[in-house]
């Protein structure tokens, strides 16, 4: 027992040892009671026998026991408490052959707390020893020596090929339970980066959804602040106009942002279609909204990309196309897709030239999360085009 063990594991091992007390306690009273029952020798011999084997009890309860449960066994300990116990074993073994019953008991003892080179060495002793002074003192017949010496072999081989199998299971016991624990220590691990993955990609859909509504809205009120500015001297029924606009998106705002904290559907796509939200969304942009295909429900979740796909694409043609750009909004529903285009006549740029932002990165990782893809079709001078194109899983297809 060399490897630390978890609480319940000692458990365990502690259940599994009070067997082996028991174990002890029935081997030693029965070597006893062949002791003391035997016919042969006299009774001071036997007297003497039992006393000896007497102290092999308090020898195991007091040093033994602990010696055997000890986590990472120091082998000194360990080989006195074997040698303690061979040397009280011995002279009974000599002096009544039926004492070495008792080996039964030590024997496992040895391979529990011993490395398998000296466990080997101290079940040969306790084998061939008794059997040796026996021979010595009593002068058995060549027969009875035989038989006591086969015995001893074959008891011997016994030992050492169930000790080794003992030892291999323990082995592969600590083993499995190291490896469970690793297990336990992984499913850990998983879990919490599955906590962080998971807390990365909510940040991740909050950090769109925020950008996609309520930054748009802003940004949209402000270029609105401006333009009523700019208007409030010369034109002003345009800037009246656009006082209305800046009342509905910020309206449109706070509705976002009360759906974003309750988690509902974007405010737009709340009880109605989605042509019905582009068509909101388009009249705050002053765009035309075109429907082609058979209009159906669709996943929700698809819904919401599409609508956001031309919040984004509306709020960039608001803020880049330059003035007097239109914009066009047409949403074309297939039976396996649903494609939405957004279109305006502004200034254009170059798709090539890496630009920052959030904006068109965000808008194809919205799309990306329904196997869908979204295209920027520009050039200087001659608009800009972006197409979303999604596919419609099969239990929606009509």
């Amino acid at each position: 027992m060399s490897k630390a063990a978890g609480p319940r594991d000692a458990h365990i091992w502690l259940r599994t040892f009070r067997l082996w007390d028991s174990y002890f306690a029935v081997v030693w009273v029965a070597t006893l009671v062949f002791v003391l029952g035997t016919a042969e020798p006299g009774w001071p011999v036997r007297l003497t026998t039992a006393g000896l084997l007497l102290l092999l009890a308090p020898w195991y309860v007091g040093f033994g026991r602990g010696v055997l449960m000890e986590e990472g066994t120091d082998e000194r300990r360990a080989l006195i408490y074997v040698a303690g116990a061979v040397v009280l074993f011995l002279p009974p073994g000599v002096l009544i052959g039926e004492t070495r019953l008792m080996t039964f008991a030590l024997i496992p003892q040895c391979f529990i707390c011993l490395r398998m080179r000296w466990a080997i060495a101290g079940v040969t002793v306790i084998n061939f020893a008794p059997v040796a002074g026996w021979a010595l003192l009593w002068r058995p017949s060549p027969q009875d020596l035989f038989y006591n010496s086969v015995f001893a072999v074959v008891t011997l081989v016994f030992s050492v090929a169930m000790g080794s199998w003992a030892v291999r299971i323990i082995e592969q016991s600590l083993e499995r339970a190291e490896l469970i624990a690793e297990l336990e220590a992984s499913r850990e691990e998983v879990a919490r980066l599955s906590a962080e993955r998971g807390a990365l990609t909510e940040r991740e859909r909050m950090s769109r959804e925020i950008h996609d509504t309520l930054a748009q809205g802003f940004t949209s009120v402000l270029m609105l602040v401006q333009a009523v500015d700019a208007e409030l001297e010369r034109d002003v029924p345009a800037a009246r106009r656009h006082l209305g606009l800046m009342e509905a998106t910020a309206r449109q705002n706070l509705a976002e942002a009360r759906a974003l904290v309750a988690g509902r559907a974007p405010a737009d796509l709340d009880g109605g279609s989605l042509p019905d939200a582009l068509r909101r969304l388009a009249s705050r942009h002053e765009a035309e909204v075109s429907v082609t295909g058979e209009v159906r429900p669709l996943p929700p979740g698809l819904e919401v990309v599409a609508l956001r796909s031309c919040q984004e694409a509306l709020t960039n043609v608001r803020r880049h196309a330059g003035p007097g750009a239109s914009a066009s909004v047409a949403l074309a529903y297939a039976p396996g897709s649903l494609t939405l285009a957004v279109r305006d006549t502004g200034r254009g740029f170059d798709p090539g030239v890496p630009r920052q932002g959030y904006g068109l990165p965000g808008l194809r990782a919205r799309a990306a999360e329904f196997r869908g893809t979204a295209e920027v079709t520009s050039g200087p001078g001659d608009g800009t085009t972006v197409t979303v194109l999604l596919p419609i899983p099969e239990r929606s297809a009509p």
